[in-house]
């Protein structure tokens, strides 16, 4: 565009915005309301499009107990390899053994092909560790990273050899440098010499994880958790809480302790979706929930665990009562419920809590909230529910419950769901609503006229779908950032929000949209992202009265698609308005700061775009990103103002300090 056509543009754009009506804002600096809670904006986890074994868990080798059922999956075999099912550990007892092939020109080995490969970069290094034996006292192997479709002269590009030095189970450490950055490596195992050698738990770590601990997640995708500033992480799931049968259901117990002996689990999603099935998708229990409440604390969330209520997964099982287990047969679930506050709160002399402490955290992690079932509903979940109320009251009565009101946004179920918790006396309801544009468009006042004296309100999982664009594309994450503005001017009963799902890699997802995308070195955060992030790093602390001619900014009939919201940060004394045009105009604003006096600028970040359709991508990870700049703020009689001129489809935050 040449100089002459764009001063015209901007002219055409100025004289438009004049002739448009102007949206005056009237925000009472002066007036704090409601607490904004810590944990208002948050973030929810469950392993679902490999969310964690191949995501978030840094482990890089896939089956590497040989526990799943094909025992070999994941694996490549070659030469005298025998499996065998007495091994060091108990609820992992296979091993492989590997033999001299009986022939100079022959190897024993074995390859593993990792998560949709093995992802490793350049210059970084690599924590190779196994269980291992030698029958004779001594053997060796070599350990080397591979790419298997080189066009080169030699497939390994990292190699190191091992020496195993005992007939006993013992624990080898090597590490291996990559000398280049490669999305699908794999590890490569051979007998060095005619010796025996068994192996167990053949397990592969970045020596950089997050926090540098040793059984710990991927660096850039925690880092990322951790930039959202997250106030809540809900963990482990979701349906996987319930999982398809009782057997798969997630049992923390079997999470903890050492991850050698931790046993493999089903995971309910590895079968839901035929057109997009993934036959090797299980739980290894590697990261589990010590791992959980670790990463809560480094991120400095509250940590809210999710226990089964003695029901499988409904939507699967409906109401067959076979699935579910019977009232009177509940007190392994409500133990399990005790108990784990038992290993989260407990002193070192306590059952539970020793265990927490021998695990390397002597310390409580001062756990606060229990959720008890996921989206379940009628009279199965409440008749079940209420015992397990009673049991926590009675032994832990600072502890807040979170129950829930099933899958629907509205309707009869959800009437009845929210009817029992008040009943049950739940703390909090999770609420969630996956819905099309048109529903965050008209559920501005959703959370105006909730019962201020009932249960608060957690918004635990929800995400724009869009109408044939179930992807995360930009007007979708915009239509989030506006009803976030319901949930953040009702924070006396919205506690809790998290968008869902958090985590989806690019070549294993089942579900979408989702909040972050990853492949084996690389990452991006979505468009939803940066809403979420932009709400949580300026939630405030409390919140302020904002009106247009009165009423709320909540897209209502005459304000041409606006939503706003208002808070102010006792903290360091700013205020902070963030308004959301979803209209495809441009809209003159006007923002009266009553009762602020002295300011003659405000920061703004703001979120804008053309293309409706358009989302972040591996190729182009910052396509669509929050903004930084400044607006103008002049006197006035009662305070202070900011005129603007807001672009369609466009979030910006106003950030205004005396």
């Amino acid at each position: 565009m040449n100089h002459r056509l764009l001063t015209c543009t901007i002219a055409l754009a100025a004289a438009t915005a004049s002739f448009a009506q102007t949206h005056v804002m009237d925000v009472n600096t002066k007036k704090a309301g409601a607490v904004v809670q810590n944990t208002m904006y948050g973030l929810f986890f469950e392993d679902i499009n490999y969310a964690a074994d191949g995501g978030l868990y840094g482990e890089l080798v896939k089956n590497r107990s040989f526990e799943f059922p094909q025992n070999f999956m994941g694996w490549q075999t070659f030469g005298n390899i025998e499996l065998k099912s007495d091994g060091p550990f108990e609820r992992c007892p296979h091993y492989v053994v590997l033999s001299d092939p009986r022939h100079n020109d022959r190897r024993s080995g074995l390859v593993n092909e990792g998560y949709f490969g093995i992802g490793v970069l350049k210059g970084e290094e690599y924590r190779f560790t196994v269980w291992a034996k030698a029958p004779k006292g001594s053997g060796r192997i070599t350990v080397q990273l591979i790419d298997p479709a080189t066009m080169g002269e030699r497939q390994e590009f990292a190699s190191v050899k091992l020496e195993v030095k005992s007939a006993d189970w013992r624990k080898y450490e090597v590490r291996l440098k990559s000398p280049l950055t490669h999305n699908k490596a794999q590890l490569r195992i051979y007998l060095d010499g005619r010796n025996t050698v068994c192996l167990e738990h053949i397990s592969l770590f970045p020596v950089n994880t997050f926090k540098n601990r040793e059984n710990g997640m991927r660096r850039d995708l925690a880092q990322a958790l951790a930039d959202a500033h997250p106030g809540v992480f809900r963990f482990p799931g979701g349906c996987i809480v319930e999982g398809t049968d009782l057997a798969t259901r997630y049992q923390w117990k079997n999470s903890i302790g050492p991850v050698e002996n931790r046993p493999l689990n089903g995971n309910r999603w590895q079968h839901t979706f035929t057109h997009r099935f993934y036959p090797d998708y299980y739980q290894s229990y590697g990261l589990g929930f010590y791992e959980y409440f670790l990463l809560s604390e480094d991120m400095g969330a509250e940590p809210l665990p999710v226990l089964n209520v003695g029901m499988s997964c409904q939507f699967q099982n409906r109401n067959n009562a076979k699935w579910h287990v019977p009232v009177d047969e509940l007190q392994p679930y409500i133990d399990d419920c005790l108990d784990l506050i038992e290993f989260a709160n407990g002193d070192t002399t306590t059952t539970w809590g020793r265990k927490r402490a021998e695990m390397g955290h002597p310390a409580p992690f001062n756990l606060k909230l229990i959720g008890v079932g996921n989206e379940q509903w009628d009279t199965l979940y409440f008749e079940r529910l209420k015992p397990f109320v009673k049991a926590i009251k009675a032994r832990y009565p600072k502890i807040r419950i979170v129950g829930t009101s099933g899958p629907d946004s509205e309707g009869k179920m959800f009437e009845i769901g929210w009817k029992a918790m008040k009943e049950l006396k739940a703390d909090l309801v999770d609420e969630h609503f996956y819905r099309p544009e048109k529903w965050f468009l008209e559920s501005g006042l959703r959370y105006d006229n909730y019962d201020r004296k009932g249960p608060k309100v957690f918004a635990g999982e929800y995400a724009c779908h869009g109408k044939g664009k179930k992807w995360n594309h930009y007007e979708a994450s915009i239509l989030e950032a506006a009803f976030m503005t319901d949930m953040e001017r009702n924070a006396d009963v919205v506690w809790m929000t998290a968008y869902a799902p958090l985590f989806a890699h690019v070549e294993g997802w089942q579900w979408r949209p989702d909040l972050i995308w990853f492949d084996n070195v690389r990452m991006f955060k979505s468009v939803s992202y940066y809403v979420q992030q932009m709400y949580a790093t300026n939630k405030g602390t409390n919140v302020l009265p904002l009106t247009m001619d009165g009423k709320p900014v909540a897209g209502q009939k005459g304000q041409d698609g606006l939503f706003a919201s208002a808070v102010t940060d006792k903290t360091d004394g700013s205020v902070i308005v963030k308004v959301i045009n979803t209209s495809k105009t441009a809209q003159p604003v006007t923002l009266n700061l009553n009762g602020l006096n002295g300011v003659s600028q405000a920061a703004t970040i703001t979120l804008t775009h053309d293309g409706m359709d358009d989302e972040n991508t591996l190729d182009q990870s910052e396509k669509i990103v929050p903004r930084e700049g400044t607006a103008d703020v002049t006197a006035a009689k009662r305070g202070s103002v900011i005129s603007d001129n807001l672009p369609p489809m466009t979030f910006r935050i106003y950030k205004v300090k005396k």
